[in-house]
């Protein structure tokens, strides 16, 4: 596969989507366990030590099953789990032969008076589970991986149904093999083909069946008949050894019984290229499961074009399809007419269409879409698979533009019950090579680090663009922007290489390391000095769905990389050592190690405090152009919901009237260009404080917002009625662990003995730790999450900065709700 292409960002740039895994039904039941629930076998007896009993496999999840004691009938109680490969798990019988007990657990040892005669009903007639799966090197093994290299098994004759040859396994890529025939190895005669095609039987099926084995047809002149039968014996006795398991067939499709008879007519996708449909004719009925079809062709010269078919045989159609689907049906060789017209050609021939009956649902399209990709095998090279879109659905026809060929082809039809397609990824999945686009859009991402070495040689020459390894330091403080676990994640260095090409990969590392990579890629965009020697590199980022883009300056000379990653840092108010030339082992100098997420930050190399103002405080005049600018940038959000519990008793409001307001900063969300370059730092990163409104409602709003100027009126605010509960009365009493920080339940409601502003990290994790969200207290502590960061938490910003499904969200944003209420009624006045 090309190194270059990378199936996420392709179908990125083109704003695609890749057709669904569910679609394609024979990959899916590759992946299956080998097992089968209902199958029996032998296990340890937990109840009492040295002995087994017997257990059915009631399901199965990958290498784990899900068993019950023979004896329990339908109850669960008993059910447990085992992973394949590490329990004590035996095929029935193995006790017998090791001189083992069989013991039933001691719950149902008095259910039965004769276990032995129970054992004999329970096992008559029913499935063991294969010796070979649970022993051996093939234990626990999904069904497609017991078909290894070496293997033989009988393969029957594309012209002939009842001719069957041996053939041997020489690779097998997630299911898809590749065979050569026995007693030929000549590379140019071996067949592509999907473990479950109907083609395929068992080593010795043919003779238990009395059918015919014989060489193919259009090779039995390449090797004399004496050779061909020591061949197949030398291999039989070979392959006897160590046989296929018969698992391998459990999931072969049963061949139904059709209803053509000889004459009848029909539209079929060409075979051996298909590329067309074209009017097609049943020729021979060999039996109730096989018939042959061959292509019209009126010229005299013709040479027949046949297929063996069956009943649910991909691509054939009943007559009048085409017409019906708006597709162009191919006219037979030779038909003068200008128009085919099935009834005059019917009519012209003397024969009748196949009835609809006698077609598989031509309905069926498995969530197929148009314009969707998947990896498809070129058809005139089975061997190659090849990126493919979906061009056109029709019924259970897809039209396939295969991409990346040197000689393009037409597009190529399949069914949706073709083995030949495959989902986005399975190459990749499987170490198989994939014929990708040759001049794609985009670049991975990922290569950059891989050649950076590469690149620094070619540039030695020019070594002021070279520079040395880029360390990422784990224990710096990450600041308000990045997430200290992602960064945690990252390498420690990267590089060494050319200058623009590491410094990239280490901002886009930085970039997909943020809560809100928009937000950062904004800031990156911010970070200039005119005497650098940079380079325009654009960076991309994505966010809740939504990719941005932005042309960042880079600097070019080694000279400058130092300043510019700590310019960088500065820009992100994060540790000036986080990421640069030199590794930080033990202790930072700045002394970061202090440092929480909304108490410090860095301004070009110095350390000043930041935070929402004081309670109270004021706008200064200078000030008012800044709040004209964060207005345009801000949005009020609106839910209203009926209120649950008595958060605003403290107030004397009902329940339904009591509100509360807020505004969410929206600039985070977004890569604008207008404003973008002009706004300062101070402007995009003024902090809301909180206060209460003058009926008591709680409202976060900006300071700037609070400007009136006479004359002028406030515009009432946007209403979200809370959802979080407050406590009942009989509800336990919870402290903190600390004295300082000290909690009690009053009136059903929380009181705080500390202003919630001035609690710090460890104050912040003792009350998650004294709430029934304990074992969420490791995230904030990891995150720095202060008092003034945890009044600012949503539901949204839980869910997304904290992974957290929608239950824990809930249940956090409720405590963290308590803590407001108590705010607003103590504190915010």
């Amino acid at each position: 596969m090309d190194m270059d292409f990378n199936w996420d960002e392709y179908l990125e740039e083109l704003g695609a989507t890749a057709a669904p895994h569910t679609s394609f039904k024979h990959v899916e039941i590759s992946l299956q366990s080998s097992f089968q629930p209902g199958m029996k076998l032998e296990v340890a007896n937990k109840s009492c030590p040295d002995t087994y009993w017997v257990a059915t496999i009631i399901t199965t999840c990958g290498q784990l099953l899900l068993l019950r004691y023979c004896g329990y009938g339908d109850d669960r109680k008993a059910d447990f789990w085992c992973d394949v490969m590490a329990a004590e798990l035996h095929p029935v019988g193995w006790c017998t032969q090791n001189n083992k007990r069989l013991q039933p657990p001691e719950a149902i040892k008095e259910k039965h008076s004769d276990w032995t005669e129970f054992l004999i009903k329970e096992l008559t007639g029913s499935r063991t589970a294969p010796a070979n799966l649970l022993e051996g090197p093939l234990r626990g093994k999904n069904t497609v991986d017991l078909i290894v290299s070496g293997c033989v098994l009988e393969i029957r004759d594309a012209s002939e149904p009842c001719v069957y040859w041996a053939a041997r396994v020489l690779r097998n890529v997630g299911g898809r093999l590749c065979l050569s025939y026995v007693g030929l190895d000549d590379p140019a005669h071996c067949i592509w083909i999907f473990y479950l095609d109907t083609r395929l039987r068992p080593l010795g099926w043919t003779k238990e069946n009395q059918l015919s084995v014989e060489p193919p047809k259009e090779l039995r002149d390449l090797r004399s008949a004496v050779e061909w039968s020591e061949a197949l014996e030398k291999a039989t006795s070979e392959a006897m050894k160590n046989p296929l398991p018969l698992e391998v067939f459990k999931d072969h499709a049963d061949l139904h019984k059709h209803s053509f008879t000889t004459g009848m007519k029909l539209e079929m996708v060409t075979p051996g290229e298909p590329f067309h449909i074209c009017p097609v004719s049943v020729t021979k009925a060999y039996n109730e499961y096989f018939f042959q079809v061959t292509v019209d062709d009126l010229t005299p010269e013709a040479t027949p074009c046949s297929v063996v078919c069956h009943a649910d045989s991909p691509g054939i159609l009943p007559v009048q399809w085409c017409l019906k689907n708006g597709v162009g049906l191919e006219k037979p060789r030779g038909c003068q007419s200008g128009d085919f017209d099935w009834a005059d050609y019917l009519k012209y021939s003397g024969t009748e269409a196949a009835p609809e009956a006698c077609f598989p649902n031509a309905s069926v399209s498995r969530g197929f879409c148009k314009d969707t990709w998947l990896e498809a095998v070129n058809p005139l090279n089975p061997a190659e698979l090849c990126v493919a879109r979906i061009t056109q659905v029709k019924g259970r026809l897809l039209w396939l533009r295969l991409e990346g060929l040197s000689k393009p082809l037409s597009e190529c039809i399949v069914d949706v019950e073709s083995m030949d397609i495959f989902p986005v990824g399975w190459c990749e999945a499987n170490g198989y090579p994939l014929t990708a686009i040759k001049k794609t859009i985009c670049q991975s991402q990922k290569k950059i680090a891989v050649c950076v070495c590469l690149l620094c040689l070619i540039a030695s020459v020019n070594g002021k663009y070279c520079c040395s390894h880029i360390f990422v330091n784990h224990r710096c403080f990450s600041g308000p922007y990045l997430n200290k676990g992602r960064i945690a994640e990252l390498p420690q260095t990267v590089g060494p290489g050319k200058c623009t090409l590491v410094l990239k990969e280490v901002l886009t590392m930085l970039i997909n390391s943020a809560y809100k990579p928009g937000r950062v890629l904004r800031e990156l965009q911010m970070v200039e000095n005119p005497k650098w020697n940079c380079l325009e590199e654009t960076l991309k980022a994505k966010y809740k769905g939504k990719s941005y883009r932005a042309s960042v300056r880079i600097v070019r000379l080694a000279e400058q990389v130092s300043e510019f990653c700590r310019s960088v840092c500065v820009r992100l108010q994060c540790c000036p050592n986080l990421f640069g030339p030199t590794l930080i082992s033990d202790h930072c100098p700045e002394n970061c190690s202090t440092h929480t997420k909304t108490k410090y930050t860095y301004h070009y190399g110095k350390r000043r405090r930041v935070g929402r103002p004081s309670l109270g405080d004021t706008v200064q005049d200078g000030d008012s152009a800044k709040s004209s600018r964060c207005k345009k940038k801000r949005k009020t959000i609106f839910v209203q919901k009926k209120r649950r519990s008595s958060v605003a008793a403290y107030n004397g409001e009902s329940p339904q009237d009591s509100d509360y307001f807020y505004d969410v900063d929206d600039i985070d969300d977004s890569v604008s260009e207008e404003g973008s370059s002009s706004e300062t730092h101070e402007e995009a990163h003024h902090h809301s404080y909180l206060h209460v409104s003058r009926r008591g409602r709680p409202r976060r709003s900006v300071t700037q917002r609070r400007i009136t100027h006479p004359g002028t009126s406030e515009h009432p605010p946007l209403r979200r009625t809370t959802r979080s509960h407050s406590y009942t009365h009989n509800q336990p009493t919870r402290h903190t662990h600390t004295k300082t920080n000290h909690i009690e339940e009053e009136e059903g409601r929380l009181v705080l003995e500390r202003n919630p502003l001035e609690w710090s990290v460890s104050d912040v994790v003792d009350f998650i730790t004294s709430t029934d969200c304990a074992s969420l207290a490791k995230i904030f502590q990891e995150q720095d999450i202060d008092g003034q960061a945890l009044l600012l938490l949503t539901l949204p910003t839980v869910q997304e900065c904290m992974d957290l499904k929608l239950g824990p969200a809930i249940k956090l944003c409720h405590q963290i709700e308590r803590v407001k209420v108590a705010f607003y009624s103590q504190y915010a006045n």
